[in-house]
Protein backbone atom coordinates (compact mmCIF):
# COMPACT_ATOMS: atom_id res chain seq x y z
CA UNK A 1 0.00 0.00 0.00
CA UNK A 2 2.64 2.09 0.53
CA UNK A 3 4.43 2.03 -2.62
CA UNK A 4 1.65 2.23 -4.63
CA UNK A 5 0.98 5.58 -2.43
CA UNK A 6 4.86 6.99 -3.10
CA UNK A 7 4.46 5.50 -6.58
CA UNK A 8 1.16 7.44 -7.04
CA UNK A 9 2.44 10.64 -5.65
CA UNK A 10 5.37 10.73 -8.03
CA UNK A 11 3.52 9.54 -11.08
CA UNK A 12 1.23 12.44 -10.53
CA UNK A 13 3.73 14.93 -9.87
CA UNK A 14 6.07 14.30 -12.67
CA UNK A 15 3.03 14.40 -15.00
CA UNK A 16 1.87 17.46 -13.17
CA UNK A 17 4.96 19.49 -13.65
CA UNK A 18 5.59 18.00 -17.45
CA UNK A 19 2.20 19.58 -17.94
CA UNK A 20 2.95 22.92 -16.04
CA UNK A 21 6.44 23.41 -17.92
CA UNK A 22 5.27 21.98 -20.87
CA UNK A 23 2.02 23.85 -21.97
CA UNK A 24 3.69 27.24 -21.00
CA UNK A 25 6.61 26.19 -23.48
CA UNK A 26 4.30 25.31 -26.11
CA UNK A 27 2.11 28.32 -25.15
CA UNK A 28 4.42 31.01 -25.22
CA UNK A 29 5.78 29.09 -28.84
CA UNK A 30 2.05 29.43 -30.19
CA UNK A 31 0.96 32.76 -28.57
CA UNK A 32 3.01 35.24 -30.78
CA UNK A 33 4.48 37.30 -27.74
CA UNK A 34 0.34 37.46 -26.32
CA UNK A 35 0.95 36.99 -22.91
CA UNK A 36 -2.65 36.88 -22.33
CA UNK A 37 -2.77 34.18 -24.52
CA UNK A 38 0.07 32.10 -23.66
CA UNK A 39 -1.40 32.25 -19.59
CA UNK A 40 -4.58 31.07 -20.90
CA UNK A 41 -3.44 28.12 -22.65
CA UNK A 42 -1.17 27.22 -19.96
CA UNK A 43 -4.24 27.62 -17.40
CA UNK A 44 -6.05 25.78 -19.41
CA UNK A 45 -3.47 22.82 -19.18
CA UNK A 46 -2.98 22.60 -15.80
CA UNK A 47 -6.82 22.81 -15.19
CA UNK A 48 -7.21 20.00 -17.27
CA UNK A 49 -4.40 17.47 -15.89
CA UNK A 50 -5.32 18.25 -12.11
CA UNK A 51 -9.00 17.09 -12.58
CA UNK A 52 -8.04 14.31 -14.20
CA UNK A 53 -4.91 13.42 -11.95
CA UNK A 54 -6.79 13.73 -9.17
CA UNK A 55 -9.76 12.07 -9.62
CA UNK A 56 -7.42 9.22 -11.48
CA UNK A 57 -4.80 8.92 -8.43
CA UNK A 58 -7.01 10.20 -5.45
CA UNK A 59 -8.20 6.56 -4.27
CA UNK A 60 -5.05 5.57 -4.32
CA UNK A 61 -2.75 8.25 -2.22
CA UNK A 62 -5.03 11.03 -1.73
CA UNK A 63 -3.25 12.84 -5.10
CA UNK A 64 -1.30 15.54 -2.66
CA UNK A 65 1.68 16.51 -5.24
CA UNK A 66 2.06 19.02 -2.79
CA UNK A 67 4.75 19.15 0.51
CA UNK A 68 2.07 22.11 1.94
CA UNK A 69 -0.55 19.46 1.52
CA UNK A 70 1.13 16.80 3.22
CA UNK A 71 3.08 18.67 5.85
CA UNK A 72 -0.78 20.43 6.88
CA UNK A 73 -2.29 16.49 6.89
CA UNK A 74 0.26 15.15 8.84
CA UNK A 75 -0.23 17.84 11.59
CA UNK A 76 -3.85 17.12 11.53
CA UNK A 77 -2.67 13.27 12.42
CA UNK A 78 -4.42 11.97 8.94
CA UNK A 79 -1.04 11.24 7.52
CA UNK A 80 1.65 9.16 9.45
CA UNK A 81 5.03 11.38 9.65
CA UNK A 82 7.32 8.86 8.21
CA UNK A 83 4.46 8.73 5.02
CA UNK A 84 4.34 12.32 4.96
CA UNK A 85 8.18 12.82 4.69
CA UNK A 86 7.92 9.95 1.73
CA UNK A 87 5.63 12.13 -0.06
CA UNK A 88 7.13 14.83 0.31
CA UNK A 89 10.63 13.28 -1.28
CA UNK A 90 8.55 12.04 -4.01
CA UNK A 91 6.28 15.01 -4.77
CA UNK A 92 9.98 17.16 -5.13
CA UNK A 93 11.82 14.51 -6.99
CA UNK A 94 9.01 14.11 -9.40
CA UNK A 95 7.99 17.60 -9.94
CA UNK A 96 11.62 17.98 -10.97
CA UNK A 97 11.71 14.66 -13.24
CA UNK A 98 8.41 16.27 -14.79
CA UNK A 99 10.02 19.45 -15.73
CA UNK A 100 13.23 17.85 -17.52
CA UNK A 101 10.58 15.52 -19.52
CA UNK A 102 8.98 18.74 -20.64
CA UNK A 103 12.81 20.00 -21.56
CA UNK A 104 13.04 16.72 -23.50
CA UNK A 105 9.30 16.89 -25.49
CA UNK A 106 10.36 19.81 -26.70
CA UNK A 107 13.69 19.65 -27.67
CA UNK A 108 15.26 22.14 -25.27
CA UNK A 109 17.94 21.42 -22.58
CA UNK A 110 17.56 19.27 -20.43
CA UNK A 111 19.38 21.27 -17.12
CA UNK A 112 18.46 24.72 -17.13
CA UNK A 113 18.10 27.48 -14.85
CA UNK A 114 15.21 29.98 -14.64
CA UNK A 115 15.82 33.74 -15.38
CA UNK A 116 12.31 35.07 -14.80
CA UNK A 117 12.07 37.06 -11.81
CA UNK A 118 9.50 36.53 -9.17
CA UNK A 119 9.58 38.85 -6.33
CA UNK A 120 8.32 41.46 -3.97
CA UNK A 121 5.38 41.67 -1.64
CA UNK A 122 2.60 41.06 -3.71
CA UNK A 123 4.02 38.18 -5.10
CA UNK A 124 4.99 36.83 -1.68
CA UNK A 125 1.28 37.81 -0.58
CA UNK A 126 -0.35 36.29 -3.65
CA UNK A 127 1.87 32.78 -2.72
CA UNK A 128 0.10 32.78 1.05
CA UNK A 129 -3.45 33.69 -0.48
CA UNK A 130 -3.28 30.78 -3.42
CA UNK A 131 -1.99 28.12 -0.80
CA UNK A 132 -4.82 29.12 1.97
CA UNK A 133 -7.42 28.78 -0.12
CA UNK A 134 -5.90 25.30 -1.57
CA UNK A 135 -5.45 23.81 1.95
CA UNK A 136 -9.35 25.15 2.54
CA UNK A 137 -10.67 23.64 -0.91
CA UNK A 138 -8.79 20.64 0.30
CA UNK A 139 -10.29 20.34 3.75
CA UNK A 140 -13.56 20.98 2.39
CA UNK A 141 -13.52 17.91 -0.31
CA UNK A 142 -15.16 14.28 0.72
CA UNK A 143 -13.87 12.41 -1.87
CA UNK A 144 -11.55 12.45 -4.88
CA UNK A 145 -14.08 13.31 -7.66
CA UNK A 146 -15.60 16.19 -5.68
CA UNK A 147 -11.76 17.31 -5.10
CA UNK A 148 -11.11 17.10 -8.50
CA UNK A 149 -13.47 20.36 -9.77
CA UNK A 150 -13.04 22.02 -6.59
CA UNK A 151 -9.48 21.87 -6.71
CA UNK A 152 -8.62 22.71 -10.13
CA UNK A 153 -11.34 25.62 -10.36
CA UNK A 154 -9.27 27.02 -7.53
CA UNK A 155 -5.99 26.78 -9.21
CA UNK A 156 -7.55 28.06 -12.61
CA UNK A 157 -8.66 30.97 -10.83
CA UNK A 158 -5.88 31.95 -8.50
CA UNK A 159 -3.95 31.65 -12.21
CA UNK A 160 -5.55 35.21 -12.59
CA UNK A 161 -6.50 36.83 -9.79
CA UNK A 162 -3.37 36.11 -8.35
CA UNK A 163 0.15 38.67 -9.00
CA UNK A 164 2.08 35.19 -8.44
CA UNK A 165 -0.06 33.35 -11.29
CA UNK A 166 -0.20 31.05 -8.12
CA UNK A 167 2.21 28.22 -7.66
CA UNK A 168 0.32 27.07 -4.50
CA UNK A 169 3.15 24.06 -4.23
CA UNK A 170 6.76 24.08 -2.94
CA UNK A 171 7.65 20.79 -5.27
CA UNK A 172 6.33 22.93 -8.22
CA UNK A 173 8.11 26.22 -6.80
CA UNK A 174 11.56 23.87 -6.96
CA UNK A 175 11.22 22.47 -10.10
CA UNK A 176 10.10 25.76 -11.57
CA UNK A 177 13.14 27.13 -10.87
CA UNK A 178 15.12 24.80 -13.13
CA UNK A 179 12.90 25.73 -16.47
CA UNK A 180 14.20 29.00 -18.09
CA UNK A 181 10.84 29.17 -19.85
CA UNK A 182 7.46 30.71 -19.43
CA UNK A 183 6.74 28.56 -15.83
CA UNK A 184 10.06 29.19 -14.83
CA UNK A 185 11.13 31.36 -11.33
CA UNK A 186 14.75 32.52 -10.88
CA UNK A 187 16.33 29.91 -7.79
CA UNK A 188 16.99 32.89 -5.61
CA UNK A 189 13.63 33.64 -5.32
CA UNK A 190 12.31 30.50 -4.58
CA UNK A 191 12.77 30.32 -0.98
CA UNK A 192 11.02 33.41 -0.23
CA UNK A 193 8.12 31.64 -1.87
CA UNK A 194 7.89 28.23 -0.25
CA UNK A 195 7.71 30.22 2.74
CA UNK A 196 5.08 32.26 1.92
CA UNK A 197 3.45 28.78 0.54
CA UNK A 198 4.06 27.29 4.10
CA UNK A 199 2.61 30.08 6.04
CA UNK A 200 -0.41 30.34 3.69
CA UNK A 201 -0.91 26.69 4.74
CA UNK A 202 -1.45 27.77 8.46
CA UNK A 203 -3.25 30.07 7.66
CA UNK A 204 -5.59 27.93 5.79
CA UNK A 205 -5.67 25.35 8.82
CA UNK A 206 -6.45 27.97 10.88
CA UNK A 207 -8.92 29.21 8.81
CA UNK A 208 -10.75 25.62 8.45
CA UNK A 209 -10.81 25.37 12.47
CA UNK A 210 -12.43 28.62 12.80
CA UNK A 211 -14.97 27.70 10.23
CA UNK A 212 -15.25 23.88 11.20
CA UNK A 213 -14.38 22.99 7.21
CA UNK A 214 -12.92 19.50 7.56
CA UNK A 215 -13.43 18.53 10.93
CA UNK A 216 -16.32 15.43 10.50
CA UNK A 217 -16.12 12.09 9.89
CA UNK A 218 -16.23 12.73 6.13
CA UNK A 219 -13.42 15.18 5.67
CA UNK A 220 -10.55 14.69 3.39
CA UNK A 221 -6.83 12.93 3.42
CA UNK A 222 -7.48 10.32 6.50
CA UNK A 223 -4.01 9.14 6.60
CA UNK A 224 -3.32 5.56 5.16
CA UNK A 225 -6.57 5.39 3.37
CA UNK A 226 -6.68 8.36 0.87
CA UNK A 227 -10.05 10.44 0.17
CA UNK A 228 -8.59 13.36 -0.74
CA UNK A 229 -6.52 15.32 -2.90
CA UNK A 230 -4.52 18.23 -2.58
CA UNK A 231 -2.41 19.28 -5.59
CA UNK A 232 -1.81 22.93 -7.47
CA UNK A 233 0.08 24.29 -10.17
Amino acid sequence: MMRRALLAEGLGSVLLAATVTGSGIMAERLAGGNLAVALLANTAATVAVLATLIALLGPISGAHFNPAVSIIEASRGRLAIPKAIGYIVVQIAGCCLGALLAHAMFEMPLIQASVHLRTGPAQWLSEGVATAGLILVVMGCTNPNEAAWRVAAWIGAAYWFTASTSFANPAITIARSLSDTFAGIAPAHVPAFIASQLGGALLGLLLAKILAIGQGETSVAPGDRPRSAGVSS
